[in-house]
């Protein structure tokens, strides 16, 4: 993107308390994934070098998910500025130092804002390197409810003279809509001098990076903003910010997939999962959702309600309605499954149909077999999975049981309502179900002795 190095800072040491969960914040997931995630793959076109994750003590998992990224400890936390300053030395080590010759920008972002834009982030980042080359820009955006955002005050040029936080500002300023999200694009030389002066004389005794703007303007440096938009800078820190965000990334996503050449039916009842990949001329009815780990191929056709995760579908196939696909189902080109139909860890072969009813788990269901309404693959005895195997061009009648490990040959027949418990062979039939017993006229008398006991009963409550 350019020469001048740019350094990151992810603040990411946030708890999550509005949100009451054991999770910290930045792992909730959006998609799927949890939101740092979505951050760092934004940012990683950028080549940010380092990008540093700065967490609470005791926040393992989140440094976990951060990796391979360097990660900086915030202990105690004591606000945005104090965690910035907890990342310096991870920083000074690469160069960037007030003494160093790092000679570029460090970007500050949070870990719980995770919709904003590898555009709108150039967009920050190239104001601050033209003229007259701003000592801190802060990307702003107006709000429909600016509510407890910090509000952005402009001086009579358009350059920033001041943030200030709502419980703090004047009935005027309470009326501005330019808010502050948060995230700073701040020239190195001049970073910890300006951090270092920040104090803490406040409600919450906390040091927070809106004070270098004030102080940077009391050094006559230059500061500016970068307007972007509201919805991309929502920052999460309840459930319902993280159902917005939700939305916002489900947008995204159905987007994508309709520019990707997909037709979704009823783009808004699908969910899509970060990593769902489509092919072209894919048709997606209503209300189908997406977990983690999905490839589906080229013209395949997905009807609604559907539950689909962890598998693979072969182009030309088609799914549903109401099936269910969990990890490991390997559908192959041609395929039908259909409606109320589970897959789980199996593969189905090109052209097999799987059309109602029915479960196949740990198993292969080969080219062409045909699998009956209401059959069931057996696969677990209460201590281990075992496999099912059906041959190519098998036909396996309705409601049968396959008691697994248990094979059933190429061609063969097994009969409506069998418990196979034992390999069928090749081209073979095979029929467990008990014989038929007819009675003559045995339903007639059924019928007569029922219809006499009703009359009867009627006659006793008359009396």
């Amino acid at each position: 993107m350019t020469k001048t190095k740019t350094a990151a800072v992810i603040l990411s040491a946030g708890l999550g308390t509005r949100m009451k969960s054991a999770t910290p914040k930045v792992l909730h997931p959006l998609a799927g994934r949890p939101m740092l995630l979505h951050l760092l793959e934004t940012l990683a076109p950028l080549g940010l070098e380092p990008l540093v994750v700065v967490v609470g003590d005791g926040m393992d998992d989140v440094a976990e998910t951060a990796k391979p990224h360097p990660i900086a400890v915030q202990k105690p936390a004591l606000g945005t500025g104090h965690a910035v300053l907890a990342a310096r030395q991870t920083l000074a080590d690469s160069g960037c130092d007030s003494g160093g010759d790092f000679g570029g920008d460090v970007l500050v972002l949070f870990g719980a804002d995770p919709l904003i834009t590898c555009e709108t982030t150039t967009r920050l980042l190239a104001v601050r390197r033209q003229s007259p080359e701003p000592a801190v820009v802060v990307l702003g955006f107006e709000a429909t409810d600016p509510g407890d955002y910090g509000r952005l005050i402009l001086a009579g040029d358009g350059s920033l003279q001041a943030i200030v936080e709502a419980r703090d500002a004047t009935p005027e300023q309470r009326a501005i809509t330019l808010c502050n999200s948060g995230v700073m694009a701040i020239d190195a030389k001049h970073l910890w001098r300006l951090l270092d002066r920040v104090g803490n004389d406040n409600a919450k005794g906390e040091y927070y990076l809106t004070d270098i703007i004030a102080l940077a303007r009391e050094d006559s440096l230059h500061c500016a903003v970068v307007e972007g938009d509201e919805a991309e800078l929502l920052g999460i820190d309840s459930r319902a910010d993280l159902a917005c965000a939700e939305a916002t990334v489900q947008a995204r996503l159905r987007q994508a997939a309709m520019d990707g050449g997909a037709t979704l039916l009823d783009p808004d009842s699908v969910t899509f999962c970060f990593d769902t990949h489509l092919g072209r001329d894919v048709t997606i009815g209503p209300n189908v959702h997406f977990g983690p780990g999905v490839s589906v191929g080229d013209g395949v056709e997905i009807l609604p309600f559907c539950h689909i995760e962890g598998a693979e579908i072969a182009p030309g196939a088609r799914i549903g309605p109401f099936a269910r696909l969990r990890p490991g189902a390997d559908i192959a080109e041609d395929v039908h499954i259909g409606n109320f139909v589970e897959i789980k860890n199996a593969a189905i072969e090109a052209g097999a149909k799987v059309n109602h009813l029915t479960y196949v788990g740990d198993a292969r269901v080969g080219t062409k077999a045909n699998v009956g309404a209401g059959t069931i693959t057996c696969n677990y005895d209460g201590f281990e999975k075992h496999h099912t195997d059906i041959g190519a061009g098998a036909f396996i009648g309705s409601n049968v049981a396959l008691v697994a490990p248990v094979k059933v040959g190429p061609g063969a027949i097994v009969g409506a309502g069998s418990v196979i418990t034992k390999d069928v062979d090749a081209d073979a039939i095979a029929i467990t179900r008990a014989p038929q017993k007819e009675t003559k006229g045995g339903a007639k008398r059924v019928k007569g002795r029922q219809s006499a006991k009703a009359r009867k009963g009627k006659k006793k409550g008359g009396k």
